[in-house]
Formats: structure tokens, sequence, C-alpha cells
């Protein structure tokens, strides 16, 4: 017995297909923090491979599905909790804010803010997270560093160079400049709180020792003044 054949179908020929569903809701800026803090808390205690997608939905309050709809990946989380912590006490917007009053005071504000952020105990516990990662997958040093150090360092360089074209500092390498300022201010300090030393951090020492990377610092980089140069 032969099979029964479907009617043909009575569409006209050449309509449009119903158009797809648009776009869900709006994402909840609210649900991306909560997202942002879980992650920050439990990277900072179990370290990267041990905490899930599923584990940072639990702690955010939100579903799996949530978190996703804001990070495509783990990766992507981790990389973003990063930059929004360097934004958080560095914001983007610091080094062109800085660019009014004497260079001596603009420098001692951003040297301040950079040693604030590295000396926090949630950037020591990411620097030790990153040490711990020794010869294992190296992407996420590498995305700890683009995200956060490099970031820094080429905004602070762009910094730089603003002040060189404005005839205010003499730098020839404005990427080794940026890289060693932040060293000199990082010093003994950072290199113990990593190493789990006990530090007081005093709040006069480290006004000090912000002044005196400064003062070094323009002392390297100020421009020479043709007319006190001596002759051969």
């Amino acid at each position: 017995m032969a099979a029964a054949r479907h009617p043909p179908s009575t569409a006209p020929a050449g309509k449009a297909r119903p158009p797809r569903p648009g776009p869900g809701r709006p994402k909840d800026p609210g649900k991306r923090q909560a997202v942002f803090a879980a992650a920050k808390r439990l990277f900072l205690l179990h370290g990267y491979d041990g905490v899930s997608m599923e584990a940072i939905a639990a702690e955010a309050g939100v579903s799996k599905l949530t978190v996703y709809s804001h990070f495509r990946d783990k990766e992507a989380l981790f990389g973003a909790t990063i930059r929004a912590k360097c934004e958080e006490m560095l914001p983007p917007t610091l080094f062109q804010a800085a660019g009014k009053g004497p260079l001596q005071r603009q420098l001692t504000g951003i040297a301040r803010a950079f040693f604030a952020l590295v000396t926090s105990p949630e950037a020591i516990a990411m620097h030790r997270l990153m040490s711990a990662q020794g010869s294992g997958d190296g992407r996420l040093p590498q995305m700890f560093w683009e995200a956060g150090p490099q970031r820094l360092q080429q905004g602070f360089a762009q910094y730089l160079q603003a002040r060189v074209d404005a005839g205010q500092l003499a730098i020839g390498d404005v990427a080794r400049a940026a890289s060693q300022f932040f060293c000199l201010l990082k010093g003994e300090t950072h290199a113990r709180l990593s190493c789990g030393c006990a530090v007081t951090l005093d709040h006069r020492q480290i006004d000090a020792h912000v002044r005196a990377t400064v003062a070094m610092f323009l002392r390297a980089y100020a421009p020479v003044d043709d007319s006190r140069r001596r002759k051969p």
C-alpha cells in the first residue's frame, strides 16, 4: 500500500519565515557585580583550578546560565575580575585626571594610588596565586599580566609621553621609565608581603617612600637646561 502523501503547502511562494525572537531582557548590572564579587572571593580562596562556574553562580545567588550570559567561560571571567579590581583602585581616567597642577604633585598622586593597589591584601593574594601556577598553564599568568600590570604601565607610559611632549620630562624610552617607576614603588615592602612576611604599613613611612621615589624619578628624567651645560 502506497504511503499517504502530505498535501502540498498552501503558503504563498516566497513568503518570509516568521522573524526570530529578539534578544532577551537586558543584562542586569547588579547580577554582573554579584558574579564579580563571588568570583573574586572564590578565586582568591581556592585558586583558579579549584573554582567552577557552578560554584561562582551559587556564591553569587544567580543561575549558571546568568553567569554564562555575561562571560563566555571561566577564563573570560577571571580576566574581567582582574581588570575590575585594577580599575576599582586605579580607574582608567586616573592618568588623565592627574594632568593638572605641578608635575611632582601629579606623580605623587599616581604613586600613592598604585602603592595602595599593589600592597592591598587582594592584590597580594592574586600575586601569590599567579606565582603558584609555577610551570603549569601559562595562559593565566599572561592573562593576569595583560589585564593588570601591562594595562597600567601602558596607561602610565602614555601619561609620561604627554609630559615629554610638553617639555616637562626628558625620557627616551617611556615604556621603560613607566616600568622603572612602578618597580621602585613596589620596593622591599611588596617583596616582603608577597613572601608572607609580617609587615606594618606605617602611613608616615609609606608617604616618605612615595615622596622619595617620585623625587628620584624626577631627578633622573628632568629636562636638561642647555644654558647650564658645561662647555667641553
